[in-house]
Formats: structure tokens, sequence, C-alpha cells
């Protein structure tokens, strides 16, 4: 199974510098995930990689920052901003990038799309 995930273009660069090598998540997929497609969300709006998870660690926010905050790629006020109110989040690593060149516009190769709000489960990949 794969994953199309909505990412903000300021740590969709990081990730794909490498500089991000945890993305952060409120809540995890209840299904086993091989790949993560990497939406640049607005105003870029075009899918622009992929991801292979690796580890996924899942514990407080407190905890996940204390473990990861050098590989977060995002600022503590951020990363507590995002958290807020939550009692357990998701660090999954970023463990594999493929980057597409050029980036694709799916609002022009697919009917119908519609960003996803968080992510989308997607039975194939888009490359």
């Amino acid at each position: 199974m794969n994953v199309l995930l909505s990412i903000k273009p300021r740590y969709v660069e990081k990730i794909l510098n490498g500089t991000k090598k945890y993305e952060f998540r409120r809540s995890l997929f209840k299904k086993p995930v091989r790949r993560i497609e990497i939406y640049s969300s607005s105003p870029v709006q075009k899918l622009v990689g992929f991801f292979v998870p690796g580890k996924i660690v899942e514990d407080s926010p407190a905890n996940l920052w204390k473990h990861f905050k050098n590989d977060a790629g995002i600022t503590e006020k951020e990363f507590f901003a995002y958290f807020h109110k939550k009692e357990i989040g998701y660090a999954i690593e970023i463990a594999q990038v493929d980057i597409y060149q050029p980036p694709i516009d799916p609002f022009l190769e697919f009917s119908n799309f519609i960003p996803p709000q968080s992510f989308v489960y997607r039975e194939s990949h888009l490359i």
C-alpha cells in the first residue's frame, strides 16, 4: 500500500535536501505502507517525489522532540504548535527519497484530483 501525503512546501524542500529526516504526524496510517508520495501543497501544488518510510516511533510529543529535534527540520515552536493538546504523536523516518524530475502536476495528470487534507491511501504508485 502507498500513501499520498500533503506537506507544506517549506518542509518538502527540507525533505528533498536531506535536512528533514523525520515526518511528524498526529495520527498514523492503519495499513502497512511501503512508499509515501509527497504532494507539495499550495502554492506549489505538485507531486515532487516519494520516500520510503523507515522506523516509525510512537511517543509523547515531548519525547519525540527530545529524540528527533536535530533531524526534525522544523522549529521547536512549530513542532509543539502542531502537536498542541495531543498526548501521542508519530515520527516517521525518511529512509530513502526519490525526486520526480520534473515534478508532476496532478491536476493535469489525474481527472478529479483532490489534494488530501492529511493523507490518502493509494493501491499503486504514481511513477
